[in-house]
Formats: structure tokens, sequence, C-alpha cells
């Protein structure tokens, strides 16, 4: 456990200056967003970040981990109860705080990316606006990059993660709260919290808040495995849910089963 901690340490440096620093553009042919990071000697983070990481495979795992190419087959849940099936494929950044979302539909391609929270579509507008989704490719987008990448978002220095003293009980079970406390003026989302299982350590439980827009959404992650073998854990499954200011009133709206 020490050993692991210690290397948990060597990151902290490394990703401030990958997340914050990063500038680049993607360009066709050029991955420029897959790097990892160097390891090097830096004070130990926060035991709930060290805890995480360790619960999803470990620093070494995470380290290697420059690219995440998941399919998935989505299921859009419609108001009157009747469904949408598709099938998506994720290229997840974890040190860049990105992701590219495709899919080849009866219409044709569609290709979009979040990077570093600026949102573009590449191809296939006209398909995206006609997919019958609840909720939009962007927060589509952030949700997956986030509950997938949860453990190393902690790492991420130009951001401040607060954790709060007391647990609160989600669905039977025991997590602690954590919040991301936005610094810059205008973020896309006024709140974010974390949800740390008190047993697993597993962040498997996010809410987002956009109080100006009057959009909340919460999102759960579920039986964790090796996707890529040898690799980090991640979940098999995610599940996106509308909801209230408060967390209540959950409505089902899509989900996500990792291939």
């Amino acid at each position: 456990m020490i050993a692991q901690l210690s290397k948990v340490a060597c990151l902290v440096l490394v990703i401030a200056s990958l997340i914050t620093g990063c500038q680049q553009q993607y360009q066709e042919g050029v991955d420029v967003l897959a790097s990892s990071p160097d390891l090097q000697m830096l004070p130990v983070p926060p035991d709930y970040a060290s805890a995480a990481i360790v619960a999803t495979g470990g620093l070494q795992e995470w380290a290697k981990a420059a690219k995440l190419e998941l399919d998935g087959v989505v299921t859009l849940y419609q108001p009157d109860g009747s469904i949408y099936l598709t099938e998506q494929r994720y290229q997840i950044y974890p040190w860049s705080n990105s992701i590219r979302v495709s899919a080849l539909e009866p219409q044709g391609e569609f290709i979009y990316e979040l990077l570093q929270g600026n949102f573009r579509i590449l191809a296939g507008a006209e398909i995206i606006s006609g997919l019958p989704s609840q909720v939009v490719e962007r927060d589509l987008a952030d949700v997956i990059l986030t509950i997938t990448t949860a453990s190393v978002r902690f790492l991420d220095s130009s951001v401040k993660f607060t954790k709060a003293s007391e647990t609160v009980k989600v669905q039977g079970q025991w997590y602690c709260p954590i919040y991301e406390d936005f610094s810059s003026p205008g973020p896309y989302w006024s709140k974010v919290i974390f949800y740390q299982n008190k047993d697993s350590s597993l962040v498997d439980v996010l809410r987002f808040a956009g109080v100006k827009e009057k959009k909340y959404l919460a999102v759960r992650g579920y039986d964790y495995t090796s996707i890529q073998k040898g690799g980090v854990l991640l979940p098999a499954g995610i599940e996106i849910f509308t909801t209230d200011a408060r967390g209540a009133l959950p409505q089902r709206v899509a989900q996500v089963s990792f291939k």
C-alpha cells in the first residue's frame, strides 16, 4: 500500500502540466492527446485520490493509459417509454481530459469531441440533431469522460476539490461527497459532486448541476472491470438520469454498456 501511494505521489506536477498547460489542437492522423505522464517524485496527494487510483488498478496502470478505446451499446430512453438503441465508439484521453465520440447511424457517420471542456462537432451535425436523445451530446460526452477517469481527475491541479466531512447514503450505500470547486468564472457546470464509496473507494456516482440552465444530471457506474486486458478498472456500464436540484426524482434517460 505504501509503495502504491508513493507512486501516486509522482503524478501531481506532471499531470498539472498535461491537463492545464496542454493547448494542442487535435490533428487528423496525429494523436497529440495520447500522452502519458513521466513519473517524478512529488508530495503525496489527498488520501481519497490515492485510494481511488488504487481501487481502479493502481498508478502504474493509469500511467500507461494514454488512450482508452471503448465500444458501447447506447440505450436512449424516451418519455413515452420506448427506447432507441445504437452503438458508439469512445476514444478517451485520461491525461488530457478529453474524449471523442463517433458512430455510424443509418443516415451516416457522426463524430464529436470534448477537448478540455471545449465541445465541437466534426461530422454529421444533422444526424446528431435527429437522434431521439433527452441528454445533449456535449453532456453525454462529459459524463462518460468524468465517470471513467474520475480517479485521475482528482490529480488535476487546476481544480480544487473539497472533501465533505460527513458521509451520505445513496441507494443504500455510504458515500463521501467530494466537491469540484470552480475558480474560473462562467463554468459550464455550476457544481459537480464526486461520490466515493466508503467500502470500495470507487467514485461510481456523480452529480452535475447547471443552475443557470436548470439542468441536473446524475450518473452511476457499475460492475467495474478491466475492459482492456491488464489495464485500469472501468465501469462496464453507465446509467444517466435527469433529476431535480436536490438530486431527487431521477428519470433514466440513457445507458451505456461497454463491450
